[in-house]
């Protein structure tokens, strides 16, 4: 990878997660296919999270425990966790990663809804969208460097990739 050689702590999150984490620390997703990795950056404070969504909408259970499984709530949980640290979300720099049908089933429509569902609950929040690499048909991962404020991905077995501004 192409971390800082002194980074602290790789911190892993899993599908249906969202963690946040500050400088000296990398955030990273793996086995993401239909999901949608959010990564959000505020570069001045250094401080990051992904949340790692599986389905579109809002959890029909207030109460679930999986409630960050779905996109408006995994969205108001990483906004939410980022405000502890002083971070407007006005400041966030967010990229998406994933989308894609990876059983490249003709009727799957999941993965089109994630990536709808997502893209319309950041602008229904005024949050802009500064890269993205969704959609196709294979698998990736992503990883956040904090200190760097850089967002690497992959696609397939390709190499990593870093995750260009649009």
């Amino acid at each position: 990878m192409k971390y800082k050689e002194d980074i602290s702590q790789i911190i892993d999150v899993e599908t249906g997660q969202v963690k946040v984490g500050r400088e000296n620390a990398v955030l990273r997703s793996n086995a993401i296919g239909s999901c949608i990795a959010i990564t959000a950056y505020d570069s001045v404070k250094k401080v990051g999270a992904i949340a790692h969504i599986m389905l579109p909408g809002r959890s029909p259970k207030e109460d679930s425990p999986n409630k960050t499984r779905y996109a408006a709530d995994a969205i108001d949980v990483m906004i939410d966790q980022m405000a502890c640290l002083g971070v407007s979300k006005n400041d966030l720099e967010v990229c998406l990663v994933g989308g894609g049908n990876v059983l490249q089933r003709s009727d799957d429509t999941v993965c089109e809804a994630n990536i709808e569902s997502v893209i319309n609950i950041l602008e229904e929040k005024g949050i802009r969208i500064r890269a993205k690499v969704l959609g196709g048909i294979l698998r990736r991962s992503v990883s956040l460097d904090l200190e760097k404020g850089c967002v690497f991905y992959t696609e397939g077995n390709e190499e990593e990739k870093l995750l260009q501004y649009e």
